[in-house]
């Protein structure tokens, strides 16, 4: 193992989750359902908790690891989750149950996120998770900021996908949208970049005021 294996992996192994969130991490896999690294999470909840993030739509609910991880930096936020999978979505709505997330600060969207994301406002929110598709991630990036309020942050999940965006020989459509991504977000004036390597990568894109 090299020496930057050895750094991922303790920076995942050092995250203590909460008996809620290892539970749905279980239940995800079981589900064949890929959940953010522990580190992913962690870094998510200090971006909510340092913002003091209030209102948050994530895309792609899963069986809800993401979801409590963001509500662990905002004890008062309201989270606006979109997924296709109703069976997951119950599977999520259960977790929060039991981490003691009251029912009206969840709302739970079944649908493609394509379709709902236009029907919602702009500017209206302080953050927005990205862990879906990652065929359609350059269009979920375009609504996130479209969404999000001036100084609000668009977090996308897996931003390495599994090691190949970093390798130029990797060429397929997924690896090629994110290096995409990645370096037009980085020439960008209209947001701050900044990409993790922690767990899977997590690109974060603050919008700027125009």
């Amino acid at each position: 193992m090299s020496d930057k294996d050895s750094n991922w992996r303790f920076s995942d192994d050092v995250i203590v989750e909460s008996d809620v969130i290892v539970r749905a991490r279980q239940q995800s896999l079981e589900l064949g359902v890929e959940p953010i690294a522990p580190s992913t999470g962690a870094q998510a909840a200090i971006v909510v908790a340092a913002t003091a993030a209030q209102n948050i739509v994530e895309i792609g609910t899963g069986v809800g690891v993401s979801g409590l991880w963001l509500l662990t930096g905002g004890s008062n936020a309201q989270l606006t989750s979109i997924d296709q999978e109703l069976d997951h979505q119950q599977h999520a709505r259960t977790f929060f149950t039991e981490a003691g997330v009251a029912s009206n600060r969840v709302r739970l969207i079944t649908g493609r996120a394509l379709d709902v994301l236009p029907r919602m406002n702009e500017n209206s929110y302080d953050i927005v998770f990205i862990d879906a598709d990652p065929q359609s991630v350059i269009e979920y990036v375009e609504h996130g900021l479209r969404l999000v309020r001036p100084g609000g942050t668009v977090l996308v999940a897996h931003a390495l996908w599994r090691g190949r965006v970093a390798d130029p020989a990797a060429r397929d459509d997924v690896a090629t949208g994110f290096r995409t991504l990645i370096t037009e977000t980085a020439r960008s004036g209209a947001v701050i970049s900044a990409l993790s390597p922690a767990g899977d990568g997590l690109l974060q894109l603050t919008k700027l005021a125009q």
